[in-house]
């Protein structure tokens, strides 16, 4: 499997920013992805950070909490609830991060379509402000984003 095609960020409405990604591997393998602590400790995160603590309750209303540590051992914590699990197509939850200099709740909603045994991942982030928004896009954000769907599609070649 490789990766066919490089990530895209657009930013449709004053409150949202839309992420697409297309990944050569069934839906079935990229949600679970994105479900099983199990995987996503393998991926998630830029280069250089790792998952200290990963906890999915995956269920609606259910939590999960991810911790991550950077290579300079800085941490970054941030959780939500899941409102919409419906695999292998969609997934929505909601995402609140520790600290203090992020926006405030943000409403994210992934949508997996797979055409040819090829996945597409359209991930659109609501955020309840304009304000709130730029403050996710003057972070290196993109980069991180990139950096991290790059790591899954490693996992997603090993199988």
């Amino acid at each position: 499997m490789n990766d066919t095609g490089s990530l895209m960020v657009t930013t449709p409405t004053d409150r949202e920013i839309v992420v697409t990604r297309v990944f050569d591997a069934p839906r079935r393998l990229v949600f679970d992805a994105w479900t099983k602590p199990e995987l996503l400790k393998r991926w998630f995160g830029a280069r250089g950070w790792n998952l200290v603590v990963c906890e999915v309750d995956l269920r609606v209303n259910g939590t999960w909490r991810f911790l991550s540590r950077g290579p300079d051992g800085t941490d970054m914590g941030h959780g939500g609830v899941y409102r919409v699990i419906q695999p292998p197509g969609r997934l929505v939850y909601t995402e609140l991060f520790d600290n203090q200099s992020y926006p405030d709740e943000s409403l994210i909603t992934h949508e997996f379509v797979e055409q040819d045994g090829k996945t597409t991942l359209t991930s659109t982030l609501l955020y309840a402000t304009q304000e709130g928004r730029d403050i996710v896009l003057s972070y290196p954000m993109e980069r991180g984003l990139a950096e991290g769907y790059d790591r899954l599609t490693q996992l997603l070649q090993q199988g």
